[in-house]
């Protein structure tokens, strides 16, 4: 985004993390720099500077804010701060830290106040610590009484609870039977996929247009990696040496997005969050973003037809991006087919332990298996086949990083070096892999019929549309009928 100071300042409204680190406001009438998720009043128009690094808003005699430490934003050592917290004590908690106390002295060990810890917990997994460590306890128990002939006292003590009568009433209150019946009926349990899943719920500003999202997903999910119902999301995941599979619906009582997660493997909770936040746009605004739009009557029908739009994300950006080359000059349907073939050439199958009760069981591909693979075989032209490997070659070597960036713009330039990847393409994996707010595909066809316009005469009509013109794009394909 380019430092327009009244898209800036359209931004700092929002209050959006995705322009984190983008900019800086220095506010004349206080002498102090902010970041723009400062949660302090957001200052009139006229009293804010908008600088593109600290170092300017030092050198021009600002002091840096106390509330949203500008020193913590994304790019130093103290980003994601919070984040960082919660990632040490879901560590701790994996280690025991509850098994034999209580969160005071978790909170201790982190040098941070018990009340402060549970809102952070609140504020990034929507669980308590103590909910975490007791269905932490309470699957590792019934793996016990699954796999091992373990006495019961010894299950319960191995799995962290401080008494066999605290033991028996966890697992019947979980599971609805005693840890004798769940053993007798261990195989029977585990075919019908019977483990109890960690819940956790990812709230939202709303409205939120779950059945949009859905559909929008639906149309688009893998075979065999993910699967979308009437009212659910699935989809496999391997994060670091965790596989699972996990499950969306929605909570609008809670505004929120239910997650339950089936998992084998060490898995940080806080780093799947991120990303299903980042897949279904819970950071969004949708008041901000519509008040940024409704200006223009060309957008006005569309945001009353889809209250509260959201750009839905990517769970990992090297699999949108695939998507989106194998998208290029073909139907929605046929690139679908595509990735489906893809996936069951070159994906894992989900391990076992995880896999049981139906659903999606195939892992997509890692940039290094694509790159090793022969795809030939799946029908992708050569070109399509080329642009995809030299892509794939890129990630798995560490020089692309297809994840949300500070500077979106580096990474696109990245993509466009690359052999079949052109402006329409980058502007899209920019949109959802990236979480670029303002990315635009100018060229798309769907846009240019909707508005019956040229290229240029789009591109000059979206800068009245910036710094959202990632959801006006999206609202012009839904009306259209016209989704990429």
């Amino acid at each position: 985004m380019q430092l327009d100071p009244d898209v800036c300042y359209r931004a700092l409204k929002a209050r959006d993390p995705r322009f984190d680190g983008r900019f800086f406001t220095a506010v004349r009438s206080t002498g102090v720099y902010c970041r723009p998720v400062c949660p302090a009043r957001t200052p009139r128009r006229e009293n804010c500077l908008f600088v593109p690094c600290a170092a300017a808003a030092q050198e021009a005699g600002y002091r840096p804010c106390l509330r949203c430490r500008p020193e913590a934003s994304p790019g130093t050592p103290a980003w994601q701060g919070t984040s960082a917290t919660v990632s040490r004590a879901l560590r701790l908690i994996g280690e025991g830290a509850l098994d034999g106390a209580g969160v005071d002295d978790l909170a201790g060990r982190l040098g941070i106040g018990a009340r402060h810890l549970r809102r952070l917990f609140l504020e990034h997994l929507g669980a308590s610590p103590v909910a975490i460590a007791q269905t932490r306890r309470l699957l590792f128990a019934k793996k016990l009484l699954d796999e091992t002939h373990l006495p019961m006292a010894e299950v319960a003590f191995a799995a962290g609870f401080s008494s066999v009568r605290r033991f028996n009433e966890a697992l019947r209150r979980s599971y609805g039977r005693t840890p004798r019946e769940l053993r007798r009926r261990a195989a029977t349990e585990a075919r019908a996929g019977a483990d109890r899943a960690l819940v956790l719920h990812l709230a939202y500003r709303p409205p939120y247009p779950w059945p949009t999202v859905l559909g929008f997903l639906r149309a688009r999910a893998t075979r065999g990696v993910e699967e979308v119902t009437s009212d659910t999301y699935r989809r496999t995941f391997r994060m670091g040496d965790a596989a699972g599979r996990l499950e969306v619906s929605w909570a609008p009582e809670r505004n929120a997005l239910r997650v339950a997660v089936r998992y084998a493997g060490p898995l940080l909770l806080i780093r799947l969050a991120e990303r299903l936040r980042s897949l279904f746009d819970l950071e969004a605004d949708p008041q901000e973003i519509a008040r940024g739009l409704a200006h223009d009557p060309r957008l006005r029908a569309a945001l009353r037809a889809v209250p509260g739009v959201r750009v839905p994300g990517a769970w990992d950006g090297f699999e949108l991006a695939v998507r989106a080359v194998l998208g290029q000059q073909v139907s929605v349907a046929a690139a679908t087919t595509l990735a489906g073939r893809l996936a069951e050439a070159c994906g894992e199958k989900l391990p076992d332990e995880v896999a049981a009760g139906g659903g999606p069981d195939r892992l997509f591909p890692s940039a290094r298996s694509v790159a090793a693979a022969d795809l030939g075989g799946i029908g992708l032209t050569r070109a399509r086949a080329q642009a995809i490997r030299a892509l794939a070659e890129e990630v798995a070597s560490g020089r692309l990083r297809l994840a949300p960036t500070p500077d979106p713009e580096a990474v696109t330039e990245q993509l466009l070096r690359l052999p079949g990847i052109g402006p329409w393409t980058a502007a899209y994996v920019a949109m959802r892999a990236l979480r670029e707010p303002d990315a635009f595909p100018a060229t798309d066809l769907g846009l240019l019929r909707a508005l019956d316009t040229t290229p240029k005469a789009l591109a000059d009509a979206a800068e009245d549309w910036r710094p959202w013109r990632s959801y006006a794009a999206l609202l012009l394909w839904q009306a259209g009928g016209d989704d990429p």
